[in-house]
C-alpha cells in the first residue's frame, strides 16, 4: 500500500486527536475513493458529449452571469 501526506490545519488537527476511536487514515480512503468515482464517472460522460470547448465555455459563462443575477437580487 501506498504512503500518502496529506495536511490539515493545526486546529483541526487537535480537534481529530480528541476522537482517537476514528481511523483517520480509513476515512480519508473512503473520502478519495469517492472522489475518484464522482470524477471517473465525470469523465466517461464528457467523453461522450458533442459540446466543443466553445460550447461549453458559453454555457458556464451564462450560469455564472445567471447565479450572480440571482445573489445580487436576494
Amino acid at each position: 500500500m501506498g504512503t500518502m501526506s496529506v495536511s490539515v490545519e493545526n486546529g483541526m488537527k487537535e480537534r481529530m486527536n480528541q476522537l482517537n476511536e476514528i481511523n483517520w487514515s480509513a476515512v480519508a480512503r473512503k473520502a478519495f475513493e469517492e472522489k475518484l468515482k464522482e470524477v471517473e464517472i465525470l469523465k466517461k460522460i464528457a467523453s461522450k458529449s458533442k459540446l466543443t470547448a466553445k460550447d461549453v465555455n458559453e454555457i458556464s459563462q451564462n450560469i455564472n452571469e445567471n447565479m450572480a443575477k440571482k445573489f445580487r437580487s436576494m
